[in-house]
């Protein structure tokens, strides 16, 4: 079991080529995103089962821990594999209150940037995202200095989260967007508009809850009927839909779990009929 169909990919910038199937490392943290796992030995576990099972694409933020997930990133990982693409954000604070404050500051985005490089064990970031609009700060600045650290050789692409189609095309006036993370699964759609926009513009499309977090009521039994056919999970199918959705969309699902990373992983091997992603529209 594992990624081993080379032809599911998607070519960031045109150019960085991932299996669509990634795995988000918010969950390799402490309790509401702060502090350090119960136990540091199995998250790196999970990273390294990660890259066995031929994910080659990792989503990070310098947020969660704050730095907790990108230290383990780098100690478990680094020097990284040639075909590994390791993505972080930056742009939110954090406080022990569990608060995710914007700060779109450029003199604040370069320290973040020189902060997550030295965590990661890297010179160039693979893909850095501006983690949410501040609306204190005007965001082509924060745009115009996320494009400058990528023309000094400290971001190779430039990534958004939790933007508009307004601010997306916005910044694609400024500097090459690679891609876009945004809420979405099976049961919100909301940014179906800002996925369409991707599609267009050859952008990629990382929808973040991509399981919902248990909150897939609205479609839980046709999820639960088709799971069944399948000999699956709901959550396993509710991958599989992202995968189908749209040529664009890059699933990280998060776990701090061996035995449910593996679980995600085999639902990139389910194909969903037409009658059955009907019964999920």
């Amino acid at each position: 079991m594992g990624l081993t169909n080379r032809s599911d990919t998607f070519d960031l910038d045109g150019e960085t080529t991932v299996h669509r199937l990634g795995y988000g490392a918010m969950r390799i943290t402490g309790e509401d995103i702060i502090g350090r796992p119960d136990d540091e030995d199995e998250a790196r576990r999970v990273l390294h089962q990660a890259l066995s099972l031929g994910i080659d694409f990792i989503d990070t933020a310098d947020s969660y821990g704050p730095g907790v997930s990108e230290r383990l990133i780098g100690e478990a990982l680094a020097p990284y594999p040639d075909e590994l693409v390791v993505a972080t954000k930056g742009g939110l604070l954090r406080n022990t209150d569990g608060d995710w404050l914007p700060q779109g500051d450029p003199d604040y985005l370069r320290n973040a940037v020189l902060a997550s490089r030295d965590r990661l064990g890297v010179d160039t970031i693979d893909l850095y995202q501006y983690h949410r609009p501040d609306p204190d700060t005007p965001f082509e600045d924060s745009v115009h200095a996320l494009a400058e650290m990528k023309d000094e050789g400290l971001i190779r692409h430039v990534g958004l989260s939790n933007v508009s189609v307004e601010q997306l095309e916005t910044a694609r006036d400024i500097v090459d967007v690679a891609t876009v993370q945004n809420q979405y699964n099976v049961a919100d759609r909301e940014d179906e508009d800002v996925l369409q926009a991707c599609e267009e513009y050859d952008v990629g499309f990382i929808p973040w809850f991509p399981l919902g977090a248990g909150e897939l009521d609205e479609k839980a039994d046709a999820l639960d009927a088709i799971a069944e056919a399948h000999d699956a999970t709901r959550y396993q199918i509710a991958l599989a839909w992202l995968l189908q959705h749209s040529p664009v969309t890059l699933p990280i699902p998060g776990t701090s779990s061996v035995t449910h990373l593996k679980e995600n992983v085999a639902a990139s091997e389910i194909e969903l009929s037409d009658d059955e992603l009907a019964r999920l529209r």
